[in-house]
């Protein structure tokens, strides 16, 4: 793609907990002249934006309405219990959920965990944001569930987390506007989410195939050999070769054979 045809940038929305920058840096490796702009959205906001066309491609919470974005999972985020440092829970190395039985267990507006039920007791009023709960935690209100990449944005030195391996857990994935043909732009991104090499050709114009080019150099190492076996006299001149005797040499064993035959058949005087 190239020309008036080149978008001029390429908006990539993400949401909190996700850190898009190795795919930036490669993107800025590999299409310096295309600008990729970040535009940060919440884990609600971020289909919205897809869907309205307000950003090109996204790194997204799963579900997503599949009838409107095209997704790729690509990872699932480790669930924690976010506590105060002197909670007794910090002499383990992760929690069930049984075990938070009797905490009250904070529940966000903007929670992303699929609950079919909700551990621990409920708090008089959910926090209208994560940020909010945290700092109800700090303030030993109770303990909250988030996936291990807010609870490492949120960080505070008074707050420590532990794994709990029995919750429901959170899916990133890259995510675009449906559509019958993916756009060039969004296929190079995909390819560097994905890891495809610079020389990939999946999503791009038509490129000469090497399977061609590689068959064209075999054909020709093929004729160079055939030219050398001519040069070298071929089949019939090896043999004509190995035939010819040594200048200024007989022949050992048709010599030595004719001279056997000659004494033998000479007949000896009495």
């Amino acid at each position: 793609m190239t020309g008036s045809d080149t978008p001029s940038s390429f908006r990539l929305a993400y949401v909190p907990g996700v850190t898009p920058t190795k795919w930036v840096r490669v993107w800025h490796e590999r299409l310096p002249h295309v600008p990729l702009e970040l535009v940060q959205a919440t884990a609600a906001e971020a289909p919205g934006l897809l869907a309205g066309g307000d950003a090109d491609a996204g790194l997204v919470r799963l579900p997503v309405d599949r009838d409107v974005l095209s997704a790729i999972p690509l990872y699932t985020e480790t669930t924690v219990v976010v506590i105060p440092k002197d909670h007794v829970a910090t002499a383990a190395e992760e929690v069930s959920l049984a075990e938070l039985s009797d905490e009250i267990v904070l529940h966000p507006l903007d929670d992303l965990l699929d609950w079919e039920t909700l551990p621990g007791r409920p708090a008089v009023e959910r926090p209208a944001t994560t940020a909010d709960a945290i700092e109800l935690v700090a303030a030993g209100v109770g303990v909250l569930l988030v996936p291990q990449s807010l609870a490492r944005l949120h960080h505070r030195k008074d707050l420590t987390y532990r794994p709990v391996p029995d919750a429901p857990a959170s899916r990133v994935a890259l995510s675009w506007p449906e559509a019958e043909i993916t756009p060039d732009l969004v296929e190079e991104f995909i390819g560097i989410v994905r890891g495809r090499t610079v020389n990939s050709t999946r999503g791009r114009a038509a490129t000469p195939p090497r399977p061609a080019k590689a068959k064209a150099k075999a054909n020709d190492k093929a004729k160079a050999k055939d030219k050398g076996k001519d040069r070298r006299g071929g089949a019939g001149g090896g043999s004509g070769a190995r035939q010819k005797p040594a200048a200024g040499r007989k022949p050992q064993a048709g010599g030595r054979a004719g001279g056997q035959s000659g004494k033998r058949g000479k007949p000896r005087g009495r």
